[in-house]
């Protein structure tokens, strides 16, 4: 008879303690194998293994602890035991006492543990109202994490009160459990939804909720208010497909905000026309009442009565709801039986067009798609041989509503002609003639033929969209071959002292005129370093999702894709004169073919890495690590809780976007689109915002290590490789790369001034006054090396502060007395956008030794300077 078989005519009586002494000394030799073998005789032996295992479980406490452990290596080896010996598993009464026992111990269990208890002591068949009281017991004993993870094991959420199991979860920032608790449940789904929407509402006092549990151990309260509560709304609508109407007050606020931003925009930037602002009015406010109030107030703060009359009736406000000044011009406007044009274009946005890059093809080569029969003829001009394409996309602004966002419009740009294609429409009409495929299979035809060059600018952004307009999409990213991505290019290039005219707007037009106008960046600064003026931006927050498309609209798609052909050419006749190689055509093309390889091992975040931190994603195996890149060719955005991080990358020359405390979190992922950078998030928005972007463009950090470990974590993922020159190349204040160089004596002139001018302030005179002394600004990103432009020695003295041209106060004050008598200080560097004053000393000493595990040593040993 074999020895593992289980039968009557066995020893039986062993006891389970003597059983357990022998395993520990086996477990303390590591000898694995012998380990298991005696485990299985040993329960071989036994009168009653599962009152065995209890009995070895509760004389031991090694099984508490986290990780691999004596006690589930034995509860394992049980479990596995079972399935060849089906007489073992106990029932009734006799079962019933062990599921009481086991009980007792699951609170005290890892997570390991309590899968295989559970499967043994048949749990699920356990009394239903028994288990509800022991979880009840759990959370009354303040264990309410314990008590989740039961529920979510035993499957009794359904008899449980979601609010009161996940309220006191979110208050210790268990998000991901709560989602856990409710994953498998729809209605749950919507209850959660309900309270946490009702907990939003203005009018609720939140300490309501928070004041039960006011001893509660790991509370967070930093970590629960309305912003908080109305993120996990919206990632839960967006996870579970719950319609947003359920969560009115969530969704009315997320409104409200991007009503806010129509407004600046509009009024105070000056940076979208009347009729993009009035299509995003319209559709954000519809018929809502409450938006429809808001709307009247925003108004009222920024146009005159008549002026918010004319918006009121073009937006369609009922009349009750204004204001007696604004229903009176109203009604004006009634009698007079006309309405003003409220659309109509402003002064500036037709004198300024001169000003902006302009489309050198004419109109009629511009060609707007919307059948097949049109699109057939566009793929025999496209699908060429040797084409060299220009292709962008748009689609309508999410302002951070739910859903990923679909793409609207498809530009195609050859030599002489561009098309548009309207893919919604194209999309219907294939679905209705069954033929579905039609679209994703020209798009694959055009992407894998590495006979045609296509262009892009940040196409991972694109293609990811691509993906979520079309499923049949979802892999051509993986696919693409002959692809040039002038993102990657334009971060090759080394721009000369013409990289000062970043503003794009000609000297004539005032402040007042351009409002708070934002620098050029990102496609649009590449067109003007490349091609003399930038691109018009005005209509790229457009409803691009509208029919039929404005002219406006129609010329601006067309020029974004045109664009790139011409910067292209350019680059390829001259490359050498912008920092390039001389066989740019064969590099760029090579290297853009391997992109999608490299972005997926970027991307790959599987558990548990080197720190620890657990992330997800796709489980691919890895055919190498990533090409080195250098900072001045890696571009970020952090999450608004990963400052610290990026003020440490920008220390090392990584151009590092950084999101504000009130800021969104997808907001990082409209960054990343528009200007190709990879975001850098963690925890929770991490799933969220790497769904809206290429694969490989987002990477979740440890947010439990300090800043400088998940810089290097940053470092090492990317492969980014740091040389001496880079340290300190950016400003850790501002993300600025331009430095201004002053002699020290120039330098003791500019405090002295500034010390002279701060006491007649005192004894005075206005404190706000001060002259502009117009220093010129050096264009240099290289820290140490001397700037480019002119040097500013002799600067006059002024009353309070010396001023650079553009207004940027030099912050002198910050220099200690001392520093100025260092006689090995020669120079000191000024950033040219925030003023901050940097000089030479040890702090660069200490950011090497920091992260001397990612430099890359050269010749270049130059010292930079220390922060003021």
């Amino acid at each position: 008879m074999n020895q593992d078989s289980y039968s009557s005519d066995q020893p039986t009586g062993q006891d389970p303690l003597l059983l357990l002494k022998t395993l520990q000394l086996l477990w303390t030799k590591q000898e694995l194998g012998k380990l298991k073998e005696e485990i299985r005789r040993g329960f071989a032996r036994l009168e009653d293994p599962l009152a065995g295992l209890l009995a070895m479980l509760e004389s031991s406490s090694d099984w508490k602890g986290k990780g691999h452990s004596l006690g589930y290596c034995i509860t394992t080896e049980l479990q596995l035991w079972i399935k060849t010996h089906p007489a073992v598993p106990q029932s009734g009464t006799k079962l019933k006492k062990l599921q009481a026992r086991v009980l007792g111990m699951l609170s005290q269990c890892p997570a390991n543990l309590l899968d295989p208890l559970i499967s043994i002591y048949q749990l699920h068949t356990a009394d239903r109202n028994c288990l509800l009281e022991h979880v009840s017991h759990l959370y009354l004993q303040g264990n309410y994490k314990e008590a989740a993870i039961l529920s979510i094991k035993l499957k009794l959420q359904p008899d449980q009160d979601v609010e009161k199991m996940c309220t006191p979860l979110l208050l210790q920032d268990k998000a991901n459990l709560v989602e856990d608790y409710v994953a498998e449940y729809p209605e749950l789904q919507r209850k959660l939804l309900q309270t946490l929407d009702k907990w939003c509402d203005l009018s609720f006092n939140i300490r309501d909720i928070t004041r039960p549990y006011q001893g509660l151990s790991r509370y967070k309260p930093e970590k629960f208010n309305r912003r908080m509560l109305s993120k996990l709304v919206f990632r839960l609508l967006e996870r579970f497909n719950v319609d947003p109407a359920l969560c009115p007050n969530v969704i009315n606020q997320r409104h409200l905000r991007t009503l806010n931003y129509l407004f600046y925009k509009r009024f105070v930037e000056k940076t979208m026309t009347e009729e993009n602002w009035a299509d995003h009015i319209q559709s954000t406010v519809g018929e809502n009442r409450w938006l429809q109030g808001q709307l009247v107030q925003s108004l009222l703060r920024h146009c005159d009565a008549r002026g918010a009359a004319r918006w009121a009736l073009h937006c369609r406000v009922p009349p009750e709801m204004l204001p007696q000044a604004v229903a009176e011009e109203l009604q004006k406007l009634h009698i007079q039986g006309r309405v003003e044009e409220v659309t109509k274009p402003d002064n500036y946005e037709a004198s300024k067009k001169k000003d902006y890059y302009q489309l050198p093809i004419s109109r009629e080569n511009i060609h707007f798609l919307q059948t097949w029969e049109e699109t057939l003829q566009c793929w025999e001009k496209v699908l060429q041989p040797g084409q060299v394409v220009g292709v962008d996309m748009e689609w309508k602004p999410s302002f951070g509503m739910v859903g990923k966002p679909r793409v609207a419009l498809l530009q195609l740009a050859l030599k002489d002609e561009v098309f548009l294609l309207d893919l919604p429409q194209l999309l219907k009409q294939a679905e209705a003639e069954g033929e579905k495929e039609k679209l994703p299979h020209f798009i694959q035809m055009l992407y894998s033929d590495t006979a045609i060059t296509k262009l892009g600018y940040g196409m991972s952004g694109d293609l990811s969209s691509l993906a979520a307009t079309c499923s049949g999409l979802k892999d051509t990213e993986k696919q693409i071959k002959g692809v040039v991505d002038l993102l990657a290019v334009d971060k090759q290039l080394q721009w000369g002292k013409d990289s000062r005219k970043v503003d794009g707007l000609s000297p004539e037009h005032s402040h007042e005129e351009r409002g708070v106008r934002q620098p050029e960046k990102g496609l649009s600064l590449l067109v003007q370093h490349v091609l003399g003026k930038p691109l018009d931006k005005t209509e790229q927050l457009s409803n691009w999702e509208k029919r039929p498309l404005r002219e406006e609209q129609i010329l601006y798609a067309a020029s974004d894709a045109y664009c790139l052909l011409e910067i292209y050419e350019r680059l390829c006749k001259d490359p050498e004169s912008f920092g390039l190689g001389s066989d740019l055509t064969d590099s760029l093309v090579g290297k853009q073919s391997k992109k999608p390889r490299a972005q997926k091992q970027l991307n790959k975040q599987e558990t548990p890495s080197p720190s620890g931190q657990e992330c997800q994603g796709p489980r691919t195996e890895p055919s190498g690590p990533p090409a080195p890149i250098s900072p001045r060719e890696f571009s970020v955005v952090c999450d608004n809780m990963l400052q610290g991080l990026g003020r440490y990358l920008r220390c090392l020359g990584v151009d590092v976007q950084l999101l504000d405390n009130e800021d969104d979190h997808r907001k990082a992922a409209e960054i990343a689109r528009q200007e190709g950078r990879v975001i850098l998030t963690s925890g929770l928005p991490y799933q969220t915002l790497r769904s809206q972007v290429g694969e490989g463009r987002c990477f979740s950090v440890n947010c439990s290590e300090k800043a400088k470990e998940q810089a290097l974590q940053v470092l090492k993922h990317f492969n980014v490789q740091v040389s001496l020159s880079d340290i300190f190349s950016r400003c850790q204040v501002c993300n600025c790369n331009k430095y201004l160089k002053v002699s020290r004596e120039t330098m003791r002139q500019l405090v002295e001034s500034s010390r002279q001018a701060s006491g007649e302030h005192s004894a005075g005179c206005p404190g706000s006054q001060s002259c502009d002394v117009t220093v010129p600004i050096c264009d240099t990103a290289q820290p140490g090396c001397a700037p480019h432009g002119e040097q500013a020695e002799g600067v006059e003295q002024c009353r309070a502060a010396a001023v650079l041209a553009g207004d940027t106060v030099l912050q002198v004050a910050a220099i200690p007395p001392r520093v100025l008598d260092r006689d090995e200080l020669t120079h000191f560097y000024c950033c040219t956008c925030c003023g901050k004053v940097f000089w030479e000393g040890s702090h660069f000493g200490r950011v090497v030794s920091q992260f001397q595990d990612v430099l890359v040593v050269s010749g270049n040993t130059q010292s930079v300077y220390e922060l003021s």
